[in-house]
């Protein structure tokens, strides 16, 4: 296996016309650090109401499912458009997507602002979630498109990596905002924030390397036929569920429930509950790397590593709950260093699917992954905002006992994913038998000649133990 991995490795500069890691010299890193502008500051848009979840109860008079429907209804919409937005970026490109994301979200950063009633408030939220959904998918497009296929999955890491700078944003630094500025003011800012990497993002952003030849775009029935090849490949399905298995603790934790819990049912104080998250920040970025590296020495591993973090992650959080009382800092330091390595993770499913689909399909094929856990956090958020409210009384406070079964309903979610996870797996090494380092090569070879071969008899028996 790994002989194989390096003959891939090996065999990538020899292919006609696949540059090498920055082949297109300063052009790609431009493009690179504005698409990465816009993509930090979605980011901050999407966490921006977890610390601000107190002033939101008062502000609109909600309870914690009300306050839960506002991040509901934006990973909702996030999620329902990931495949459209994978199949119009297949077809038009990321540049429009991107410029458009931005701009939305800072119309609905604004709207959110001045907003008093509950309907224009949750306009607002919904307005953030198409920016968002647009953002992230065009992304991976980017990477794929002006740099070569051997560093995509450390640059996908470090794409990841840089763009949680909007998370730490959006904890500690939006804490003080509000206080200095108040709720009008902060989100404000955000919203002129937004514009200007809009106006960034429509100068800089190309969709393509100046001589790289346009690819004559599908119509509509055409990208029907894309789609339901790209679904119908096991190595799709395995990304869809390792992000689904992998995603949602942190982000459940990080965009509504982590704060109170950590203020409420573990009582420590607004600052300390504000450097929990900033630290679980911290961590998606150290463990990024190290995740990215570990998936381009040992491609044929890679849900063992998803599997591993998501055993990782169930361990400690059973260890928080079953802890008599509140649990000691330290504790909820290593609950919250332990989920800091979900968000990286998660992206091992846009590896699958980069490497088990020619690289025309990559747009909807990363769509289809990132549906995956983005359902399991729209999931989670609303299943613990919805016991929160059955075992609490109207009008008093939450008890660390209702915290304690809400977040109990993350391990169903859990199981299904490893369940789902361990049967692709096995579906993807019946029909590749080590397809993931020869897909590698298939796409170099796609991205080149415009064609796609599967692996011949003779090139699946040399990687019988794929994944």
């Amino acid at each position: 296996m790994q002989a194989d991995a390096g003959a891939v490795q090996r065999a990538e500069p020899s292919v006609r016309g696949v540059p090498r890691l920055g082949g297109f010299g300063r052009a790609a890193w431009i493009v690179w650090a504005a698409g990465m502008s816009a993509y930090v500051v979605a980011v901050f848009h999407r966490f921006s109401l977890a610390v601000a979840s107190d002033d939101a109860v008062h502000r609109f008079g909600v309870s914690a499912a009300g306050l839960g429907a506002f991040s509901v209804l934006q990973l909702a919409v996030y999620c329902i458009i990931q495949v459209p937005v994978g199949m119009a970026v297949d077809r038009f490109g990321f540049r429009r997507p991107i410029v458009v994301g931005a701009l939305l979200m800072a119309v609905g950063q604004a709207i959110f602002a001045t907003a008093h009633p509950l309907w224009l408030a949750l306009a607002a939220r919904l307005l953030l979630g198409l920016g968002d959904g647009l953002t992230f998918v065009s992304m991976m497009r980017l990477v794929a498109t002006w740099f070569p296929v051997r560093r995509n999955p450390l640059l996908v890491q470090v794409t990841g990596l840089l763009g949680q700078l909007g998370a730490i944003a959006s904890s500690v630094p939006l804490v003080y905002s509000l206080r200095a500025f108040g709720w009008t003011g902060t989100f404000l800012l955000a919203a002129g924030v937004g514009g200007v990497v809009a106006v960034v993002a429509a100068a800089a952003l190309r969709d393509r390397p100046s001589g790289v030849a346009v690819p004559a775009s599908p119509d509509v029935r055409g990208l029907a036929r894309a789609l339901r090849a790209t679904w119908a490949e096991a190595g799709t399905r395995l990304g869809f569920w390792s992000h689904f298995a992998t995603q949602f603790p942190a982000m459940s934790f990080a965009l509504l429930w982590g704060y109170p819990f950590l203020v409420i049912a573990q009582r420590q104080s607004p600052s300390t509950a504000g450097l929990l998250l900033t630290l679980l920040t911290v961590s998606f970025m150290c463990s990024g790397p190290v995740l990215g590296h570990l998936v381009g020495r040992l491609p044929l591993r890679r849900s063992r590593l998803v599997l591993g973090v998501v055993a990782a992650t169930a361990v400690t959080w059973t260890i928080v709950l079953l802890w008599p009382g509140p649990a000691p800092l330290w504790l909820l330091v290593l609950l919250v260093v332990v989920m800091g390595a979900d968000q990286p993770a998660s992206m091992i499913g846009f590896d699958f699917a980069r490497t088990f689909n020619p690289s025309r399909r990559l747009g909807s094929a990363t769509g289809i992954v990132n549906m995956g856990g983005y359902t399991a956090s729209l999931a989670t958020i609303l299943l613990i905002g919805l016991v929160l409210t059955l075992l609490s009384t109207p009008g008093s406070p939450y008890s660390p006992e209702a915290f304690r079964w809400a977040f109990a309903v993350q391990y169903p979610i859990w199981a299904v994913g490893v369940v789902q996870i361990l049967r692709h797996r096995r579906r993807a090494r019946r029909a590749y038998r080590g397809a993931a380092s020869i897909a590698d090569a298939v796409n170099v070879v796609d991205r080149t000649e415009g064609i796609a071969t599967r692996p011949s008899r003779s090139e699946a028996e040399a990687c019988r133990s794929a994944e």
